[in-house]
């Protein structure tokens, strides 16, 4: 099997020994990823802006996501992200798990990973 790693350049990437994204087995996987924002809304908007560029960098696209799963430091937090959320997937919506959690950081208040069926 080919296994082919994605990174983005992030300074994280390195000090924690991940990256961005990992196409193996079929699949896109897309690591976590937060985003930057005074609050949900804008965060959740720049962490979809960050796995839109991996996808691609993968040869994938949002209509290729298979599952998504959210993290929230506080589930009350959802609810306004759900028209970009469903703007963004549209009419190819994915499998979808949310979980209340701490974040690494509480400026967070969302991070999102997906995964995502790899281009033949």
């Amino acid at each position: 099997m080919v296994i082919r790693r994605i990174s983005s350049g992030g300074e994280f990437e390195a000090k924690i020994g991940y990256c961005r994204a990992v196409i193996a087995g079929g699949f896109v996987h897309v690591a976590g990823t937060v985003g930057q924002g005074d609050d949900v809304v804008a965060q959740c908007k720049s962490a979809l802006e960050i796995i839109g560029a991996a996808l691609e960098d993968a040869g994938a696209s949002f209509a290729d996501v298979v599952r998504v799963n959210y993290y929230l430091p506080d589930r009350a937090e959802f609810e306004p992200c759900w028209p970009v959320l469903a703007q963004t997937f549209g009419d190819n919506p994915p499998a979808a798990t949310m979980i209340e959690c701490g974040l690494i950081d509480p400026k967070f208040r969302i991070e999102i990973e997906v995964t995502a069926v790899a281009p033949t």
